[in-house]
């Protein structure tokens, strides 16, 4: 199998991910993903899409991850993941990542600050005197 390439996107969280054969290992950033993802919510999130399809240990997966935090750089991983499980194979792995969500990108991002306020919606107090 030739190396297959995803993008997923979360917030303001790129990340590009590389899948080929092997036995699991995960890098991010070329780092480890337990040295790179500390909290164990965060590396949940990230195998969710493998441990839905079972593949856990048949991919290695190299990804680049740039801007946002770092649960929206877990988000964004986890579809681009998906992303590249149904380009692996599609009749298999499709189905079962869009039943579960992991195929919908969450467009949500941080609305921006309006001027002449102190926040997006929040006004300053109202005086009527």
């Amino acid at each position: 199998m030739e190396v297959i390439n995803a993008l997923g996107r979360r917030k303001s969280a790129v990340a590009r991910v590389y899948v080929s054969t092997g036995n699991g290992n995960i890098t991010i950033n070329g780092r480890e993903m337990e040295n790179y993802f500390k909290e164990d919510t965060l590396r949940y999130i990230v195998r969710q899409a493998l441990d839905i399809t079972g593949t856990l240990a048949q991919f290695d997966i190299k990804a680049n991850i740039d801007g946002g935090g770092i649960k929206g750089q877990a988000e964004a991983l986890r579809l681009a993941i998906a992303r590249a499980l149904c380009k692996v194979d599609t009749e298999a792995y499709r189905p079962v990542l869009k039943s579960n969500g992991f195929l919908t990108r969450d467009s949500r991002e941080v609305e921006r600050k309006k001027p002449g306020q102190p926040g997006a919606r929040r006004r300053f107090q109202f005086s009527k005197r």
